[in-house]
């Protein structure tokens, strides 16, 4: 939407643009051509009803690096009031949803500055799609995991016209004036003057009161020491000196387009309009890049029938090299032809593709282009799998052979040589770097590097058990048990650090053996590790005891077990709170630690200890709160409830509260005072009584020492059993349930039925 935007910008213009002063003269432009048909006034009316008008103004300003006063002038020279854009300049209040948009003056001003008009302006985008209309062979993205990507067709295809140069704005030194391109010339001091100058067909500008300059081929530095001596003959006190009472100053205000072609294999050969800042790259992303049978290192751009440079995209891929890619001029044929020879190359590289490789580039190259080796690379030797000439091609039906090509790698601080991969780039690898022989390619030619195996396939061993990092490692010739501990980071705290298991593949396997275990002996020195100067690290304060337990060798899938110390345990901590003598956390004596023992390590209860209130909390295994009678314990060591402590116990004995707490569907809910000898009914009805909406058969009593105790019904006869509250208890009433209720009025209703029918069958049946 922004590009289609920028293009009706530059088409209604011309046909919004104001007169501009009849001593400026403005070259003729070509009426832009707009999809669908649109007309310039129509363009106009889609430009003022689109929100992102304002925010292209603004942007458009921005990248033009002119200042709100360099803008202003322009403007004036163009017969345009000087505030007539401030409101897009920066700090303007265009574009914000109170700014004003912008009108069909304010979108001439633009284009009568030079900042309005795109070359590109044929050329939209696809609405919705983000791709540019292409026409021919496309590559998608996905063919690089398949191996088919040639290497650099889709750089120019990305979704994006940035890259093209805009008309207006700086020009560099070397630019060169030539017709087409429009002047503004400024004139301050003592005379205050500004033109827009446009250079003539025949080269020439046309300044008022000066006269015809001649200025096409010219620079801006040598268009100054031409306007110099010009000027000066009209206005004396035009000097070079810097306090010269009249001074002045020409910028290119937008430069000319210039027709260039793109033929070849590209997706859009064709005519192009480019800016004259454009140089060959520019016009590949015009046509809409190269399509997959192009040849990217000898791109050729022509010049009245002659070839004047070759460009070799590898040179801009690979190393960001522009010096060939020089600035095009009208006329100019910018060729792309098929493609030469092409190798692919796949496997452990940085960049696997098919790359095209020039006279005289051999393998190296390729290597090289691909930016070398990655760190998993096999680098002893590269398989090359070569399409046979149809006259040694055998019966069969895979007409290639096979090549292995051997490898080598040299010390990293020899210097490098012709073939040796590692410098530009480098790769690398851990012995050094690779060189690769100077081997001629063909063309079809695919170049494989294998890359080394994961751990599974190769030889390993394994340590598990009581070890800092267990695992599988890759086995070597000669390892031993301790390196394996090594690099395992040692034996964690509660290792058994006398001897370890080892399973190892048994000699003979006929009897259906998997394995054959052997303990090996180990000793504190399997502690210890080795720094660089060779000397032994172990744990703070533990000397090295000697030579210690022997070296034992390892063969390949060995399955080392370093055992754990029978019944360790890190200590174990339980809490004790409330009315004990010494409050406080303690560690766990043995695995049979109980309750009574943790109270007699606590000095016992207190006077104001509420024992039958004991809150025991267990949060193993997300057990909660345990009930425990806790008087029954203390007066009989041997109870079931002097439990066996386990770690994170938490315990509190409350002090002695006389209350009782009656919850739930209550008249009054709250404390009521504990009376000895009073049961649940007391304690309801001390509450206000049970409301019409509990359910006084399911009430249950929370005793303070957790245990939980409900009313019981007994049948009709012997009514129910109701608990006797303790002090601290809370006492639940629960809401009834009314659907129960309604259900079973409907059943009573129906048996109503029944029995209503039966009695009138017994009387008719006494009757007769």
């Amino acid at each position: 939407m922004k590009l289609l935007t920028t293009a009706l910008l530059a088409a209604c213009s011309l046909s919004a643009a104001l007169p501009v002063r009849s001593d400026a003269q403005v070259p003729s432009q070509a009426p832009v051509q707009l999809p669908g048909g649109l007309t310039p006034e129509q363009a106009l009316e889609l430009l003022r009803t689109n929100p992102q008008l304002a925010a292209i103004f603004r942007q458009r300003i921005q990248q033009s690096g002119l200042s709100p006063d360099q803008i202003r002038a322009r403007l004036v020279a163009a017969g345009y009031p000087p505030n007539i854009l401030d409101a897009y300049l920066p700090g303007g209040a265009g574009g914000s949803d109170t700014g004003a948009a912008p009108g069909g003056q304010e979108v001439g001003a633009l284009q009568a500055i030079g900042l309005g008009t795109l070359d590109f302006a044929t050329r939209l985008r696809v609405p919705d799609t983000g791709f540019v209309r292409v026409a021919g062979a496309s590559v998608p993205a996905d063919s690089l995991a398949s191996g088919n990507y040639v290497f650099g067709v889709d750089v120019f295809r990305r979704s994006t016209t940035q890259f093209l140069p805009i008309l207006s704005g700086p020009v560099p030194p070397d630019y060169r004036l030539g017709p087409g391109d429009q002047l503004v010339l400024i004139i301050t001091g003592d005379v205050q003057r500004a033109y827009t100058l446009a250079v003539e067909r025949q080269g020439f500008i046309l300044i008022p009161q000066v006269g015809q300059v001649f200025v096409a081929n010219l620079t801006l530095e040598r268009l100054r020491d031409v306007l110099y001596d010009r000027l000066g003959q009209v206005y004396s006190k035009l000097t070079r000196s810097p306090n010269a009472a009249v001074r002045f100053d020409i910028t290119v205000a937008s430069v000319r387009a210039n027709q260039i072609s793109v033929v070849g294999e590209v997706q859009q050969p064709g005519a192009y309009q480019i800016s004259a800042l454009g140089t060959a790259l520019t016009a590949l992303y015009a046509a809409g890049g190269v399509t997959g049978r192009a040849n990217m290192r000898q791109i050729d751009i022509r010049r009245l029938g002659k070839s004047v440079a070759t460009l070799d995209l590898y040179d801009y891929l690979l190393r960001g090299d522009t010096r060939n890619d020089i600035r095009l001029e009208t006329g100019d044929v910018v060729f792309v032809p098929l493609h030469g020879r092409r190798v692919q190359l796949t496997g452990a590289v940085l960049r696997p593709a098919i790359y095209e490789l020039k006279e005289g580039e051999t393998l190296v190259d390729l290597v090289r282009a691909a930016g070398g080796f990655r760190a998993n690379a096999l680098t002893e030797r590269v398989a090359i799998h070569r399409i046979l000439p149809a006259g040694q091609r055998k019966p069969g039906p895979l007409p290639r052979a096979a090549l292995d090509v051997a490898l080598t790698v040299a010390p990293s601080e020899e210097h490098a040589t012709s073939g040796q991969i590692g410098q530009d780039p480098k790769p690398g690898g851990p012995a050094g770097d690779v060189v690769v022989p100077a081997l001629p390619l063909a063309n079809g030619d695919s170049v494989v590097v294998d890359s080394i195996g994961p751990l599974t396939s190769g030889l390993f061993v394994a340590i598990a058990g009581m070890v800092k990092k267990p695992g599988r490692y890759p086995w070597q010739q000669g390892m031993t048990l301790r390196e394996l501990v090594t690099l395992a980071r040692g034996p964690t705290v509660g290792a058994y650090l006398k001897e370890a298991e080892i399973a190892r593949l048994p000699a003979d396997r006929s009897q259906g053996q998997l394995t054959q275990t052997v303990r090996a002996p180990i000793d504190s020195t399997y502690l210890f590790e080795r720094d660089a100067a060779g000397r032994y690290i172990g744990p703070p304060g533990l000397a090295f005891p000697g030579p210690g337990a022997p070296e034992v060798p390892l063969q390949p899938y060995d399955n080392v077990l370093i055992l754990r110390q029978p019944d360790f345990a890190l200590p174990r901590t339980v809490y004790l709170g409330g009315e004990v003598r010494f409050p406080g956390t303690y560690a766990l004596q043995s695995k049979g630690d109980r309750l009574l023992d943790l109270l007699d390590r606590a000095g016992g209860l207190t006077p104001q200890a509420y024992p039958n209130g004991i809150r025991f909390y267990r949060p193993l295994a997300g057990a909660g709160r345990l009930g425990i009678d806790l008087p029954r314990v203390l007066k009989d060591r041997g109870h079931r409830d002097n439990v066996v402590l386990a770690a994170g116990d938490s315990i509190d004995i409350p002090a002695y509260e006389p209350t009782v707490r009656v919850e739930g569907a209550i008249n009054s809910p709250g404390s009521v005072s504990y009376v000895q000898g009073q049961g649940l009914d007391y304690y309801l009805n001390a509450a206000g009584g049970v409301s019409y909406r509990g359910d006084k058969s399911r009430t249950f009593v929370l005793q303070p020492n957790g245990n939980v105790r409900a009313v019981h019904k007994r049948g009709l006869i012997f009514g129910s059993s109701k608990p006797t509250p303790e002090p601290g208890a809370v006492v639940v009433v629960p809401l009834r349930d009314m659907s129960a209720k309604s259900d079973a009025a409907t059943v009573l209703a129906g048996l109503a039925q029944v029995v209503g029918a039966l009695t009138t069958v017994i009387v008719v049946i006494v009757t007769h």
